[in-house]
Parts: structure tokens; sequence; C-alpha cells
């Protein structure tokens, strides 16, 4: 699933490309997503506009000219991209919107597992959007509010960092490869972690996110930016996907185990 980095470098190739553009078309060939694309999407976004695309955690939002938001989600395998106008259809090309400049911003998402949807101004915010918690690279996660939110809290710290309630976006890479950086047992109770190595945790989500944003995300499958360019920060993973091989700090092997149906990869030594 595209995370964090790989949303946030999708979004500044189409915000360099499609910001300032108006949208002359809206084209669904499959309403059919993990959320249906809102009905009447394509006569309200129609002449619209682009002033700004922004993101909170994993979800796009398309500012459309004062008359709503466009929000966009791209499940598990969806890519987000910029094509020319013309450019051939495939199997799981679902959306379009045709641009002023004659390029076209396109969803393909195979598994259909994301969402085209439509935000009316003035509208309540959408639940999707409601309860998520501080964007990870902004102040308001800082060790402070991260010791607040933990204290009560009998769940693994892996577990409670990937809760969008607690912290926008923080996928499965980049938890792995925070705690190993933090030095922080993935399995420890979230409420047994004191403040200072909290404070470490934000600091090395901060600067690995950072980072993975700057190599343009991790292409481990499908996932490509709005040009179609692969990411390249699985290059540098420390323990993610790296079971049994060598720690890149003490040289134990890294060890798997499954967390909340995920894969968690740990270094038994360096995380205490």
């Amino acid at each position: 699933m595209p995370e964090l980095p790989e949303v946030e470098t999708t979004r500044r190739g189409l915000a360099a490309r499609a910001v300032g553009q108006r949208i002359e078309r809206a084209v669904v060939r499959n309403r059919s997503l993990r959320w249906p694309v809102t009905d009447g999407m394509e006569a309200a976004v129609a002449g619209a506009r682009i002033d700004a695309i922004d993101r909170r955690a994993k979800y796009l939002l398309f500012d459309c000219e004062g008359r709503g938001r466009l929000l966009v989600h791209l499940g598990m395998s969806g890519r987000l991209w910029v094509v020319p106008r013309d450019e051939p259809l495939a199997k799981h090309d679902h959306v379009d919107l045709e641009l002023s400049n004659g390029l076209s911003i396109r969803l393909r998402d195979p598994r259909r597992f994301g969402a085209v949807l439509w935000l009316p101004a003035g509208a309540p915010e959408h639940m999707l959007l409601s309860s998520i918690g501080p964007e990870p690279l902004t102040d308001a996660f800082d060790a402070a509010y991260l010791y607040r939110v933990t204290r009560n809290r009998s769940a693994a710290i892996k577990l409670v960092l990937m809760e969008g309630g607690v912290v926008a976006g923080v996928g499965n890479i980049y938890a792995n490869e925070a705690l190993f950086a933090a030095g922080i047992n993935p399995r420890t109770p979230a409420r047994r972690v004191g403040l200072p190595r909290l404070g470490r945790l934000v600091s090395e989500v901060r600067a690995i996110l950072a980072r993975a944003i700057e190599a343009g995300g991790s292409s481990l499958r499908d996932y490509v930016d709005s040009s179609g360019q692969a990411g390249h920060f699985q290059d540098t993973f420390r323990v993610y996907d790296r079971e049994g091989r060598p720690c890149t700090v003490c040289g134990a092997p890294v060890r798997l185990i499954r967390q909340g149906n995920r894969s968690t990869f740990y270094c038994v030594k360096c995380q205490r």
C-alpha cells in the first residue's frame, strides 16, 4: 500500500503540473471502488480550476476553485499519474481528470481499493478525515503529545504508531524503520515507553519520512510517482524486508514476526 512518503511524492508531482489548470472533463469508467465514486462528481468538477493539491494522511485533496474538494485515495495498489490525454487506456484505468493543458490525471487501481469522492464546500468534514491524528511532519506531533496519548495504551508501540487516530499516515514500512532507528522493541507496550525514548522515536519518524520523500518513496511492487518513476528508499532499508540478514549495526540476524496481520522486522540486540 502506498504510505505517506509515496502519497506526498505523488502530491508534489501532481501539483507541479496540475495546479492552476482547469478540469475540462472528468471521465469515470468504473465507479465500483472501495468507496464508490460519488454520483455527480463529473458535473461538480467540470470547468473548475485546481487551486491546490493538499495531503491529509494518505488522502489527496484537490481544491476545486471554492466549489469543494475532490478526495482521492490510492488504496492498496493504485497510482495517480499525469499522462497525455490520448494515452491508450489499460484495463484498470478507472478515472481520468482531463485538464486544460491537454494532460490527464489518471487513476489506475487494479484491486479497486481506492476512492474518488466529491466533498462539496460547506459540507461537514468527511468521516474519512474527521478522526485522523496530527501530521507527523508538523509540530503537533511531538514527544509530549505521544507521551500523553500512550499512557493508557497496553498495545504494542508499533501498532499504536500505525494508528491513524494517533498520528497520520505512518505506515508499516516506516514504523519498522523508525523503531529500529530509535532502538525500541516493536513489541513493547506503548505505555512502557518513557518520554525520552518517545522523543527519539518522534525525531526518527520525522527524519525517515523526510528521507523517504526525498528518495521518491519506496517501490516494492507497483508504486510509481505521478511521472511513472519508481522510488528508491527501499535501497536504504535497515530492517524492513531483511529477515535473516545481518543487522546493519550489530550483525545479529533480523527477525520477522507478525503484529496486527502486518510484518514486523527488528533486531533483538539493538531494539530493547
